[in-house]
């Protein structure tokens, strides 16, 4: 079983799914949902235990099956310490050393990627990422002089820690003598490559790409219906970065 598919890299935390320790130690997903839930019940009930550790360790989520959204929890190594504890037997012990395993060499990587290249030890691995810095260098420079013409706007954004709707970048780049509102922004993103064009249920959330670049963060919320059912929303919101980087080049386009 390969350890990349055991583990996933989630808002910059390495993390397991329920889903996926279900299929690994052959349980049944309610089953394990159940398991984490009375763990998260009596982690809540111990006088030392705090809000943060608990969200630390577990996170609800959902993924999709034939159309339809599920409920599933992520959880970091804490949380599937504590959560595969209670499996036993020689299977259950093999699964919990390819875990360990998976957790160490994903986090090994994150550290690793983390690092500047003079602080790595390894030769091989210091001279990639010296390589990757003098590309990220390059970019940045060429990228820069691009836009120092039109980087009026700059400024004003690049100290902004605030997100904002696409529609409310889309007024932004109306004040700015851009002539372009929400809808066409939208497909403007979606056809350069920065939301997901495909129809279905990521429609419009941010491509790797534009997560990587920093450009878009997604929030998550909950609605409750009149039935009692909970559905988990997705609103993408354009960070600070993500301001600068696009006014500059619609500024730049428009030049």
């Amino acid at each position: 079983m390969a350890g990349s598919s055991l583990v996933s890299l989630k808002e910059k935390q390495v993390v397991t799914s329920s889903l996926n320790v279900a299929k690994t130690f052959g349980k049944q997903h309610k089953h394990v949902l159940e398991a984490i839930d009375n763990l998260v019940a009596e982690i809540s009930a111990t006088k030392s235990s705090s809000p943060k550790l608990r969200s630390q360790m577990f996170a609800e989520g959902t993924y999709i099956n034939r159309g339809k959204r599920y409920r599933q929890i992520f959880m970091n190594r804490d949380g599937f310490t504590l959560l595969a504890m209670g499996f036993t037997g020689y299977k259950a012990t093999n699964f919990k050393l390819e875990y360990i395993e998976a957790f160490n060499s994903m986090e090994k990587t994150v550290a690793t990627k983390a690092k500047d290249s003079y602080m790595i030890d390894d030769p091989v691995e210091r001279a990639k990422r010296w390589i990757e810095e003098q590309r990220k260098t390059k970019e940045l420079e060429e990228e820069n002089t691009s836009m120092q013409p039109k980087a009026v706007f700059a400024d004003a954004v690049a100290v902004s820690h605030t997100t904002i709707l696409v529609g409310e970048l889309a007024k932004l780049l109306k004040q700015n003598g851009i002539d372009i509102g929400q809808r066409r922004l939208f497909t403007w993103l979606r056809e350069n490559g920065y939301l997901i064009k495909r129809k279905g249920t990521d429609w419009n959330m941010p491509t790797q790409r534009s997560m990587e670049m920093e450009l878009f963060e997604i929030k998550e919320g909950s609605f409750a219906h009149s039935d009692g059912h909970t559905s988990i929303t997705k609103t993408v919101k354009v960070t600070g970065k993500g301001q600068q980087y696009f006014i500059n080049k619609f500024l730049n386009m428009s030049a």
